[in-house]
Formats: C-alpha cells, structure tokens, sequence
C-alpha cells in the first residue's frame, strides 16, 4: 500500500506541475494575441487633421506639401469675401497622391474630417467618403460628396487659384457633384 500511494502522490505532483505550465502558457498567449490586435488596431485609428494657415498671395493659395505628409491630413480655412464668411479645406496623401477637397459636410454642418487608411470621416456625423474619389460610401450625409480642388505643385507647395477652391466648395454644399 505504501508503494501505490508514494505513486499516488507522484503522479498527482505530475499533475499539478502541468495544470501550472499550461495556465502560464494560456497566459502567455493571451497577452501575445492582446498584444498583437492592440498593434493592428493602431493602423485603423482614423488620424485627426490638423489644422494650418495657408498663405494667400493675389488669388493663389497655397499650402507646404510637407505640412500633409508630415500630419497625413490637414484642414485651412480661406476667406471668402464673396460667399460672406470662411470656406474651409481638407489636404491629405493617398498612395503617393495629394488630394485637397472641400472640409464640409452640409447636412450635419460639420467642418472636420478624420482619414482612416482610404476613407475621409465626418467627424460629427461619422458619414463616409472614399478618400480618393470623394464619393459618398455610407451615413446620414453620404450624397454629398467632397469636391476636388485643382492644384499644381511647385517649390513644395500646392498652388491652389482661388476660383477653383470657390467652386470646389460650391459644389460640395450642393447635393451631389455636377
């Protein structure tokens, strides 16, 4: 009896010594798997603009490219005598490409757009826009798309003529694009 219970006892220290591996082993995954969705996560915080001040000389506007690459998206405000108040824009890189558009939701009447990866995000009413096209993808505001404004780039700076940002922003409080 007392050489079945001594491996009694063995076996059941066994047992204890591989409860105790495989509980460190769970935890260590779990940590590693919450590690690794923490990371991933990251890449789909949609990113906040930053808002700059474009300098304006006659009717061109212009804006530092390194400004958009340095804060992946940017807002700026011009003024517009004509329109009674301030017209606001959004610049940001997509694949290599500058993208400026109008910073404006009408409906919800937000001024403020996040950039998660290829999609522009009201940052009032959460409503979706392809970055790249402008187009409505999904929300309360989607048949509003933002309009492109034209550009030219010289000495690092994204020359922008002041008809063409009135239009852009015309165009985008107005319920699709013409």
């Amino acid at each position: 009896m007392g050489l079945l219970s001594s491996n009694f006892i063995k076996i059941m220290n066994g047992i204890r010594q591989m409860t105790k591996i495989a509980t460190i082993t769970g935890v260590l995954l779990v940590v590693i798997l919450a590690l690794a969705a923490c990371s991933g996560q990251d890449a789909q915080t949609p990113v906040k603009a930053t808002w700059i001040e474009p300098q304006v000389t006659g009717d061109t506007v212009s804006i530092a490219v390194n400004e958009v690459n340095d804060n992946k998206i940017v807002h700026f405000n011009v003024a517009a005598v004509a329109l009674g108040g301030e017209m606001a824009f959004m610049a940001y890189d997509i694949d290599g490409k500058l993208n400026v558009r109008a910073n404006v939701c009408p409906p919800c009447r937000s001024i403020g757009f996040s950039l998660s990866k290829d999609t522009l995000i009201c940052d009032t009413c959460r409503t979706t826009f392809e970055a790249k096209t402008g187009d409505g993808i999904s929300g309360a505001c989607v048949d509003y798309p933002k309009a492109a404004v034209p550009y030219e780039i010289s000495n690092g700076k994204a020359l922008m003529r002041g008809n063409d940002l009135v239009m852009a922003y015309q165009n985008t409080n107005e319920l699709g694009l013409p």
